[in-house]
């Protein structure tokens, strides 16, 4: 499906400057390099600058300051992939669900559906769940007793809650999350493992993105908490009791262990790792790859992954790396035997 938009009207929904032609038609979005004659593209990064003399853009999303120089059509803004992101829902080619229930589903007696819901083939929504309005739930999702989803949630095909799950309004779920299986909780007797009954649930807030095959577990006693406006890329791990401040975002492959807690406006990068009992606070970044194994107090950004380097000079470091203990053994040898040297070259006696 094709949309096509005046570009006069994307800048009265930008509240944007125009420059140029209102009556232009703008089909779609691209990149500065690949944009066509009829497609909307921006400059937010500026090493992206050097395409903008050679771009066949239909016009560009800019900063008045970019725009200098520039001859072509434009939308002036004061932040171009802010705007970017607004623009790009009106481009967006993912269908519309129509309210109702596919035939296949499979809902109990006593579950709620709102009419102005949609639930999708083969579903299976359990006793006590309530779906509320303009929900969309995907073909095969499970959704178990008791669980809550509140207005406009959007969970794509395949996606698993457990019961007493509670959701938010506005929450979009991808495709193979699981929210609310058991934490890993085992109490060791004698050399074998106990499995400890994980009695929480899962209490998501309001505009909550969860991305693919990311695994929320359920609390083992109070709930995992993700707070408002929270931001979950693929693959993530969030353990039981894990409780996540307001508008934190992780990249994919993140994984928390139970009890943490991470503060607000926190970002996490790829690949990075927490212990558990640990507090985040407000403010936080952590670059890829970092293990946190202790509470950070102050706002910041904290690092701890090694860069890569030739693999002939990490080789080298790493046989560095060995001989620490031996260089720290004789540094305190050395410092010792300074220390039993007088000023004037002689060595100290007692008495």
């Amino acid at each position: 499906m094709t949309v096509t938009i005046k570009l006069g009207q994307l800048a009265e929904f930008l509240g944007a400057t125009l420059r140029g032609d209102p009556e232009k038609d703008i089909t779609g979005l691209a990149t500065l390099q690949e944009a066509g004659p009829a497609q909307l593209s921006f400059l937010a990064n500026p090493q992206y600058r050097k395409y903008l003399a050679s771009s066949q853009a239909a016009a560009l999303l800019l900063k008045p300051a970019d725009a200098e120089g520039f001859a072509g059509d434009a939308l002036l803004v004061p932040d171009p992939y802010a705007a970017y992101a607004r623009v790009s829902h009106l481009f967006d080619p993912k269908p519309v669900a129509v309210a109702g229930i596919h035939p296949t589903a499979v809902i109990a007696a006593d579950a709620f559906v709102d009419p102005a819901a949609n639930v999708g083939a083969f579903a299976v929504i359990e006793s006590g769940a309530h779906i509320a309005a303009g929900t969309t739930v995907g073909a095969h999702c499970f959704i178990g007793a008791r669980s809550v989803i509140g207005e406009g949630g959007w969970l794509a095909p395949r996606v698993t809650l457990y019961h007493d799950v509670r959701i938010g309004k506005r929450v979009v779920i991808q495709s193979g999350a699981v929210l609310g299986g058991e934490g890993f909780g085992f109490a060791n007797v004698k050399g074998t493992w106990q499995k400890i009954a994980q009695v929480g649930g899962v209490l998501i807030g309001d505009d909550v993105e969860i991305g693919v095959n990311t695994a929320v577990d359920r609390g083992a006693l109070a709930d995992t908490i993700l707070g408002n406006g929270v931001k979950l890329d693929n693959q993530i791990q969030i353990a039981h009791n894990v409780q996540v401040g307001d508008h934190t975002a992780m990249a994919a492959c993140v994984g928390i262990s139970g009890s943490t807690k991470i503060g607000k406006h926190c970002m996490l990068a790829g690949g990075v790792g927490l212990v558990g009992h640990i507090e985040v606070c407000d403010n936080v970044f952590i670059t890829g790859m970092t293990m946190v194994t202790h509470s950070i107090t102050e706002p910041g950004a904290y690092s701890s992954g090694t860069a890569m380097q030739p693999a002939a000079e990490w080789r080298k470091s790493a046989a560095r790396l060995r001989q620490l203990d031996d260089i720290a053994r004789r540094l305190r040898q050395l410092e010792k035997q300074v220390g039993e040297v007088t000023p004037d070259g002689n060595a100290s006696s007692d008495g």
